[in-house]
């Protein structure tokens, strides 16, 4: 018999709101719930399940709302993605990318060293190495300078597909993890899928404290930290002894770590940089790759580095299932991208440091309408919105402007915040059309 289980628990992290903590379970064995758990017939189980779909997959709820299996993913939308797709390619002013300004493969190929140009004029379209090519994971294992990550301790694959893969492989129905918020739907959602509880800690409130967040929210079947660091949208980094301190919780209380380290490199002050999780912890995981600070997106190359290579042959094995192997032509433009990184890193780095002047500007133009944090690295921030909805704001923009902003809401994020993007180039003309359609359409409000 088909079943649908629902527990309820008391709302306790923040003020996100309560919600209930559901388990779909046709034809699988699931460990054994709680005593509170109920139980529904098929055609009940049905009738919660379409009650799934109206609800927002990105909106954290205090104890993780988990579907086993991939019959989850058929309910929830990925709300960020979703929002994109309507707008992305349609909007003409793109004011809230979370990439730096794409490079063109003339000008990657141009960096090239003998070694690259003879993969490249040497390269085959057929299948590559399920790990990645033994060069791409040599060169992303070096450009950690610690012994402790060889490139057996590194897979490549797509970004997104890492995600799924790691936490796939890392986690069980019934485990606790502990997540940045907010976030990348992904970070959460596939713990979720897994039928994970998902504790949730807001980087974006007030006086925020990562390390008595997580201590706080530890508890006995708490198996994993997810962290976002530099966080995408806020900018937010913690020091290093905040850093330390997090590492020794993990430890202290043996936790894997999986760590988003997507825009890393993209510090405005160089002595805030981290030290890449996988060098410094022996249980966790780092997530990289050259979509962001590399501005390679189009490349679609990411990979896992870890000293854990026992955990990593379980997570390769998974990717049986999804691509099998990377593109050979974006492994090869990765070996170029990594060995000229430094080059690359700065030059988005000069970009960026221009636009966050502009923002600086515009801000204090508009301290009537915007409040904002501004960023400590990577390519976006998450300012707030003081008067209407930022929903509202945003939709208002795009339709009569072309300007395109991220409300906070495609996060599950009720603080009025939106997401702005500082690392294109054409960022003095967006910040331009913006500043017009406030001056018409709420100016009246000054």
């Amino acid at each position: 018999m088909q079943v649908l289980m629902l527990r309820q628990r008391a709302s306790w992290i923040y003020r996100v709101p309560r919600a209930r903590n559901y388990v779909c379970a046709p034809s699988l064995i699931v460990k054994p719930q709680p005593s509170s758990t109920a139980w529904f017939s098929r055609r009940q189980a049905h009738r919660h399940l379409q009650n799934l779909s109206s609800m927002s997959a990105s909106t954290p709820v205090d104890s993780a709302a988990s579907v086993i299996g991939m019959q989850r993913l058929k309910t929830v939308p990925f709300e960020l993605e979703r929002y994109f797709a309507k707008y992305e390619f349609t909007a003409k002013y793109l004011l809230c990318c979370s990439d730096c300004e794409a490079a063109s493969l003339k000008d990657i190929l141009a960096l090239a060293d003998d070694e690259c140009k003879a993969l490249w004029d040497n390269m085959t379209l057929g299948y590559s190495e399920a790990m990645g090519i033994p060069q791409l994971r040599k060169d992303v294992a070096m450009m950690y300078e610690s012994d402790a990550v060889s490139s057996d301790g590194v897979l490549i694959g797509a970004p997104q597909e890492l995600i799924l893969l790691g936490l796939t492989g890392m986690l069980e129905a019934g485990d606790h993890v502990i997540v940045t918020w907010p976030g990348y739907q992904s970070l959460y959602e596939c713990a979720r899928m897994m039928g994970a509880d998902v504790s949730y800690i807001d980087v974006s409130a007030p006086g925020f404290d990562i390390c008595t967040a997580v201590a706080e929210l530890i508890r006995p079947n708490t198996k994993a930290l997810i962290l976002n660091l530099p966080h995408n949208p806020t900018g937010f980094l913690p020091t290093h002894a905040e850093f330390d301190k997090v590492l020794r919780i993990a430890r202290d209380n043996k936790l894997m770590l999986f760590s988003d380290e997507m825009y890393r490199g993209l510090e405005f002050d160089s002595n805030d940089t981290l030290p890449a999780a996988c060098t410094v912890y022996d249980k966790a995981i780092t997530l990289s790759g050259l979509s962001k600070s590399l501005s390679m997106p189009g490349a679609r190359v990411g990979w896992l580095a870890t000293q854990d290579t026992a955990l990593l042959e379980r997570i390769a094995a998974l990717k049986d299932y999804t691509t099998i192997c990377t593109a050979n032509p974006s492994e090869i433009l990765g070996c170029i991208a990594i060995r000229n990184r430094q080059t690359l890193v700065a030059n988005n780095l000069t970009l960026l440091r221009k636009n966050l002047e502009l923002l600086d500007a515009f801000f204090a133009r508009h301290t009537d309408l915007f409040s904002w944090t501004r960023p400590k690295a990577g390519s976006m921030c998450f300012p707030r919105l003081l008067r209407g909805s930022s929903d509202d704001f945003c939709k208002d923009l795009v339709e009569k402007s072309g300007c395109l902003l991220l409300p906070g809401s495609v996060y599950g994020h009720n603080g009025n915040h939106f997401r702005v993007g500082f690392g294109r180039r054409d960022m003095e003309k967006c910040l331009g059309v913006l500043e017009q359609y406030i001056d018409a359409h709420m100016a009246t409000s000054k």
